[in-house]
């Protein structure tokens, strides 16, 4: 049975762990791992959801218990050990 899974307000995880290659605006050379998105608020809400300027990775994130799990700490980790195990 599918859960219908929503962001966890105050996370962010997704706009923070993993590197984005493609521009940004912004951040023209895309974003490195770990370092915050200039485009996520202080409340932790993406200003480019919904945009067409949105990077295409953005926009594949889905929330859901395989990437999120049960809180925070656990988004941060599972974004973590993915963004680690696909480096070149």
């Amino acid at each position: 049975m599918a859960l219908n899974f929503e962001c966890r307000p105050g996370c962010g995880a997704c706009c923070i762990v993993p590197s984005i290659s493609s521009p940004i605006p912004g951040m023209p050379a895309g974003k490195p791992a770990f370092a915050r998105c200039v485009q996520l608020t202080a409340d932790h809400r993406c200003l480019l959801f919904g945009q067409a300027e949105r990077p295409e990775v953005c926009t594949s994130l889905r929330p859901g218990a395989e990437m999120c799990g049960e809180a925070d700490e656990e988004a941060f980790a599972r974004l973590t050990r993915l963004e680690l195990e696909t480096r070149p």
